[in-house]
C-alpha cells in the first residue's frame, strides 16, 4: 500500500479549489462581525438605521454559508451522526462516505440544481433588487448562490468519491500523515 494521501491530477485541483475557496472566504466572518458592530452602533448611539448594511451582512452570511459548504465536506466538518462509523476500520468509512456521496449527496444536489434554475432565472429576468427601499438591488446574485452551492457540493463530492475509491483499491492510505490535517480529537 502507498503511504500518501495525495490525489491524482484533476482531483488534487478540485480539492485546492475548495480549500482555497473556504480559506478565501472565511475572511468574510470578519467583515461580518465589523459591519454588524457598525450597525449596533450607529443604531443606538446615533439613531442611524441603515438597510443596506443590514442587507450586507445577510448577503455575506448568505455567500459564506453557501459557498464555504465545499470546503467543510472537504474537511469531513458536516454534521454526521456517527454511532457505528466512529468505530469502523478505514475500509469501512470509505464504502459509507463512497455510498453516500454517490447515493445522497449527489442526487439531492442534482435535483437543488434542476428545481433551483428557474427560480434563479427569473430572478435574473427581471434584475430582482431588494423589497425594502434602498435595499441592496442583487437579490439575483444571492438567489445564484443556490446553483453555485449545489455546483460546489457535486464538484467536492467527486473528489471525495474519488478519494474513496482510491482507498478502497490501496492506492492512498488514509492513515498516511497529511501536513493539512486538522483533526480534531476529543
Amino acid at each position: 500500500m502507498s503511504h500518501t494521501r495525495e490525489l491524482p491530477g484533476l482531483l488534487a485541483r478540485l480539492d485546492g479549489l475548495s480549500e482555497w475557496l473556504g480559506r478565501g472566504l472565511s475572511w468574510l466572518v470578519l467583515a461580518m462581525m465589523l459591519i454588524q458592530f457598525l450597525i449596533v452602533v450607529l443604531r443606538y448611539a446615533f439613531s442611524i438605521n441603515s438597510i443596506p448594511m443590514q442587507e450586507s451582512v445577510m448577503y455575506l452570511h448568505a455567500t459564506l454559508f453557501m459557498l464555504a459548504a465545499s470546503y467543510t465536506l472537504r474537511h469531513d466538518g458536516h454534521v454526521r451522526v456517527d454511532i457505528f462509523y466512529r468505530g469502523m476500520s478505514a475500509r469501512g468509512k470509505a464504502w459509507v462516505d463512497l455510498l453516500g456521496t454517490l447515493l445522497l449527496l449527489m442526487p439531492v444536489m442534482i435535483f437543488v440544481i434542476l428545481v433551483s434554475l428557474g427560480y434563479v432565472g427569473k430572478s435574473w429576468a427581471i434584475l430582482e433588487g431588494s423589497p425594502d427601499s434602498g435595499g441592496i438591488p442583487g437579490v439575483f446574485l444571492l438567489k445564484t448562490l443556490i446553483p453555485a452551492f449545489a455546483g460546489l457540493m457535486i464538484l467536492q463530492g467527486l473528489v471525495e468519491a474519488g478519494r474513496n475509491v482510491l482507498i478502497l483499491t490501496g492506492r492512498i492510505d488514509p492513515d498516511a500523515e497529511s501536513p493539512e490535517q486538522h483533526e480534531e480529537h476529543l
